[in-house]
């Protein structure tokens, strides 16, 4: 008899509930959990394809291990002492640096990715992290750490009771938000307006978003951190500033003007193609509302000048008084993470600590940019990258020069992937380790849950018992954890969730200003609950966060938890109680404790972006491109890991190159018809699709394609293969503080084909 589990979806920031339907072990069917406290019912068509990816036919099972050129089938024994062998041999022999870690997005969608890969780096000892922030988001990351101290105090918009939304290089209708985790984004932006509020959205294209505004301003694409320099700089030319209580919290705000000061609705106007009147008009507004939030996204980070755009975003906010208000931009609070600290000065964020070895590219967040991987690769000499560990990772199709990095990864001396597909990153690998379908896993957002537009907690075990011939994907990381630090056979992989337990442990009960300084650690650790080991430090996490019982021990007073939060006393056993989740209530101001700067106030104006200032005005002089691309969404497609599934490549999931009809007539192109599209990596041949959706100057093509190189197995995919766009692109082009590849707004010439 068919029988229902509910399981939060992986497949985007959403962390939508679903209610799957399971016969025998085989997910059927999939609707909205309505009784989930986050997500109330709501589903997109990824939600609903979850059998179809869960049980696709292209997963791997087992293990693969490289004998004699090819990939075999292996056991698990057999494929760790690979990777056990030839991993910390290299380490003796070449040093540290000798190994990278390459971590896909897919790894903020499970539990795995959250509580393992700090592990490994640390067993590992390297410095070569790279990451898919750099494809998107280290922007934010850089902004909030210089502004707050902090890069991962992102706050978000307070999408249920702001009056006026500006969203900046973001189709959340399509993408379901981004930095923003809000289930049923576009039912949240018809509640705004059915309410009475205004929706205003900035982006080269008319998107579904979009199509949902109030009003649609299309600036040249790349323009974001112009026109908000405008807008900053209206506000304070003005006297339309107010930051309200903030005031007090504020360094630099007297500098802000003169930093400013060559940014006029004037000035950018041209460089932006927009009239300056409206651009006068929407600062006036923007500072009349009665609350007010600004945020933007991908499309306004992974441009030249993202980190400028994503700081401008914030200074937006804390001029109109709307930072860290309800109605505004306020900082989540989630159950799983650290405990506020009282208020007061911190360690401060530093960037280029460190720098890559090739090209010198700075660190930041303590990761260097994907698109210098290729290079630290295949670049001889001392601290080469020999040894590459990928974890849910797909940089030959998501970084920039796809065919220099798909070259590269062949001469590596060893290569490690963590992947449930042979696709065209872990067919080069020398052991492919894949975890089971996430019907098979269980699942706590502990990253997504940190941008969430409420606070809540959800968790849910495995819907489907694990196969007999596979193993728990967190087992497959502690797996891997004990393997390149020479512990393979020599400890059982519990080992490794015992260790951080006991490191987390002997921190907090060493703190001085914790409730539990000078508690016994083995106390505390024997009263831990769980089924495993990944549910036991599920279950620190949350009796030590911010609703925790702390073991019993007297909780902070509310000036250090930011009030007494709904739900105290929260631990593993109380959350399993409820399986639909525990509403833990709307977002509250948090401010001044979320600051960890050194100074302790929010330092507006910091010398990185100040120094960075100077090449914004540059770009006024600068001569536009005639023709420009960017990326675009799609509602049915997460970057390059959906594609191998029938129900999410059809209908309008395309790899078109969309044209305006002027641009299509003055270079002869036809709707239906192929035209070549050549930038600075490279010549793609693409279809073309004649729409006014994208404005005159620009052409988009949509991130995540290009599925027709040899040696995979995803058939699906390799039946319509599409462009992988990122191939126009040779990774020169970057932001130069967070080291974010500049994925939109870069120019290109196009020509017919036959």
């Amino acid at each position: 008899m068919p029988r229902t589990a509910p399981r939060i979806c992986p497949l985007c920031e959403a962390t939508c509930g679903l209610t799957l339907t399971i016969e025998g072990s085989t997910v059927t069917g999939a609707r909205g959990d309505r009784d989930d406290v986050f997500s109330r019912g709501f589903l997109c068509p990824k939600g609903a394809a979850f059998g179809g990816l869960d049980n696709d036919p292209d997963r791997l099972r087992t293990p693969l291990v490289r004998r004699g050129g090819h990939l075999r089938e292996v056991g698990w024994d057999e494929a760790y002492e690979a990777v056990a062998a030839a991993v910390p041999a290299l380490v003796r022999e070449h040093g540290a640096q000798s190994v990278g870690v390459v971590l896909g997005n897919p790894n903020a969608h499970t539990m795995a990715g959250a509580l393992y890969p700090p592990l490994l780096l640390g067993a590992l000892g390297t410095r070569n992290l790279f990451t898919a922030s750099t494809l998107d988001q280290m922007p934010k990351h850089v902004s909030s750490g210089l502004l707050f101290g902090d890069p991962f105090a992102i706050p978000v918009p307070d999408l249920d009771r702001t009056d006026f939304l500006l969203l900046l290089g973001a189709n959340p209708v399509e993408s379901n938000g981004s930095l923003c985790t809000a289930p049923d984004f576009p039912g949240r932006l018809k509640a705004l307006r059915a309410r009475g509020g205004t929706l205003v959205v900035v982006d080269p294209r008319r998107t579904r978003t979009a199509r949902l505004a109030d009003r649609h301003l299309a600036p040249r694409p790349g323009a974001d951190a112009l026109l908000l320099a405008a807008l900053a700089h209206t506000l304070l030319a003005e006297k339309l500033a107010d930051p309200g209580p903030l005031a007090e919290h504020l360094e630099g705000l007297r500098e802000l003007p003169d930093a400013l000061a060559r940014f006029t609705p004037e000035d950018v106007a041209p460089a932006c193609d927009l009239p300056a009147a409206e651009i006068r008009t929407l600062a006036r507004e923007l500072a009349a509302a009665p609350t007010a939030a600004v945020y933007g996204r991908i499309g306004s980070c992974t441009t030249e000048y993202g980190t400028l755009a994503s700081w401008l975003v914030d200074v937006l906010n804390i001029l109109t008084g709307n930072l860290d208000r309800p109605g505004g931009a306020l900082f989540p609070l989630p159950a799983a993470g650290p405990r506020p600290r009282p208020a007061g000065p911190g360690k401060g964020f530093a960037l280029g600590r460190w720098r890559s070895r090739v090209s010198g590219h700075p660190e930041a967040k303590s990761e260097l940019p994907t698109a210098a991987l290729a290079e630290e690769i295949e670049t001889p000499g001392e601290g080469r990258i020999r040894a590459l560990i990928a974890i849910a990772a797909n940089p030959v199709l998501s970084a920039p020069d796809g065919r220099r990095l798909d070259a590269a990864l062949a001469g590596l001396d060893f290569m490690v992937s963590v992947d449930p597909y042979l696709n065209e990153t872990s067919r080069h690998a020398h052991v492919v380790l894949p975890p089971p379908p996430p019907s098979q896993s269980a699942h706590h957002d502990f990253a997504l849950n940190a941008f969430a537009v409420r606070n809540q907690v959800r968790y849910t075990r495995a819907p489907v018992p694990l196969d007999a011939d596979r193993l728990d994907e967190c087992e497959i990381h502690a797996r891997l954890v004990l393997a390149v630090s020479g512990m393979h056979g020599r400890a059982e992989p519990s080992a490794v969730d015992d260790t951080a337990v006991q490191g987390a442990l002997a921190k907090v009960t060493a703190d001085r200003q914790s409730p539990l300084y000078g508690a016994d650690p083995a106390r505390l650790a024997g009263l831990l609950t769980g089924e495993s080991g990944p549910e036991r430090r599920l279950d620190l996490m949350l009796r030590l966060g911010p609703y925790g019982d702390l073991f019993g021990a007297a909780a902070p007073s509310g000036s250090e938890t930011g009030g007494a939060p709904a739900g105290a006393g929260l631990s593993l056993e109380r959350l399993l109680a409820h399986p639909h989740g525990i509403d833990l209530g709307p977002l509250r101001p948090r401010l001044p404790g979320v600051l960890k700067t050194r100074s302790g106030r929010i330092e507006l104006l910091p010398d990185p972006i100040a120094a960075e200032l100077p090449r914004l005005r540059e770009a006024l002089a600068g001569r536009p491109a005639t023709l420009v691309l960017v990326g675009r969404r799609h509602l049915r497609s997460n970057n390059s890991w959906m594609h191998n599934v029938p129900a999410l490549v059809g209908g309008s999931n395309r790899c078109t190159l969309q044209v305006h009809p002027e641009d299509a007539d003055r270079l002869g192109l036809t709707d239906g018809g192929r035209a070549r599209i050549t930038a600075d990596g490279g010549s793609l041949d693409v279809p073309v699709e004649v729409t006014d959706a994208v404005r005159a100057g620009v052409v988009s093509l949509p991130h995540g394609w290009g599925h027709d190189r040899s040696g995979t197995r995803l058939a699906v995919a390799g039946s319509v293969p599409g462009a992988n766009v990122n191939q126009l692109l040779d990774g020169t082009r970057l932001d130069p503080l967070s080291g974010t590849a500049v994925l939109n707004g870069f120019p290109v010439a196009l020509a017919p084909l036959p």
